[in-house]
């Protein structure tokens, strides 16, 4: 039997006790916003979007509030923890537990682009444009947090104590539920840590698989598409929700399903990425038919 890797990750990078610290998902999203306005920044300094450069610190940061943390927590509310809210109230408002929807932070960032574009009279696909570019810098750095959280893990890779289909297959105790042994136990507690192997299923790591597919690969499509080719205010916008979209839906077959609901043999991840793909394809028709571009294409042509 190979020694598959039991997780153990602490998910404070510096805990004070109590449950009380610096989490690493919550990190997370302060790199990810920092790292996002950095990006934005240079790309409105060259050109590529409607949006001024001094406008772009206010954008972003009202953005992670409205859109990113509102939207992609009422998103967790309506997608997948509706009960336990209904039951629990204040539970929406217990953010440092988890429980944030990336289809809910999407949607969040759509309408407040609208609003932000409305106010300040400036392109809305425009900025869309490329705020859709920096978000898999997002997506990534959550994924990864997921991960060290030994949250959302894969879907079995083998029997416990047996072989598993991949070499990098991992154990996760964070499926024993509420059975969960505490954290030093694990990591102290050589028979323990036995038992686990003997009695955990070996997962796909899926967290890192959607950090790569989600992060990395939509990253690098979307910058080459932004900075490499002249393309109509939009069909980046659009690019994105229709990859995001099909590269969500090939994570999760690898992931664990959520048992909040499903659609037959369908997630409920992989349903809802169904009807990012029609708005995707509704704005980059909207896009083409538009024919507007950003500035530094312009003076690119004209010069």
């Amino acid at each position: 039997m190979l020694a598959y890797y039991l997780h153990d990750l602490s998910p404070y990078v510096f805990e004070f006790g109590n449950g009380f610290g610096l989490r690493w998902y919550g990190l997370a999203y302060v790199a990810a916003f920092l790292l996002g306005g950095w990006l934005y920044q240079w790309l409105a300094r060259r050109g590529y979007t409607d949006l001024p450069p001094q406008q772009v610190g206010d954008f972003i940061t009202w953005a992670a509030v409205f859109g990113v943390m509102i939207g992609g927590r009422l998103g967790w509310a309506l997608f997948y923890g509706w009960r336990d809210v209904i039951e629990h109230p204040l539970t929406i408002f217990k953010v440092w537990e988890g429980g944030m929807a990336s289809h809910g932070g999407i949607i969040g960032l759509v309408l407040f682009t609208y609003y932000w574009s409305w106010k300040h009279k400036v392109s809305w696909t425009s900025i869309g444009d490329c705020l859709v570019v920096v978000a898999p810098i997002g997506l990534f750095l959550v994924r990864m947090a997921n991960f060290i959280n030994g949250e959302l893990y894969g879907r079995p890779a083998g029997e416990p104590g047996g072989l598993a289909s991949v070499p990098w297959a991992m154990l996760f105790p964070k499926e024993m539920g509420a059975n969960e042994p505490p954290l030093n136990e694990i990591r102290h507690n050589e028979a323990l840590r036995q038992q686990l192997r003997e009695t955990l299923f070996p997962r796909h790591p899926s967290q890192i698989y959607e950090a790569l597919l989600e992060g990395v690969v939509l990253f690098a499509v979307l910058w080459i598409l932004r900075t490499r080719f002249r393309v109509p205010r939009g069909v980046i916008t659009g690019a994105f929700f229709i990859l995001y979209a099909l590269l969500r839906i090939v994570g999760e077959m690898f992931r664990e399903p959520d048992p909040a609901w499903h659609v037959g043999q369908i997630s409920a991840g992989q349903f809802l990425s169904i009807f990012l793909v029609f708005i995707g394809a509704a704005f980059i028709v909207y896009g083409v038919r538009k024919g507007e571009y950003e500035r530094v294409f312009t003076v690119k042509v004209v010069s």
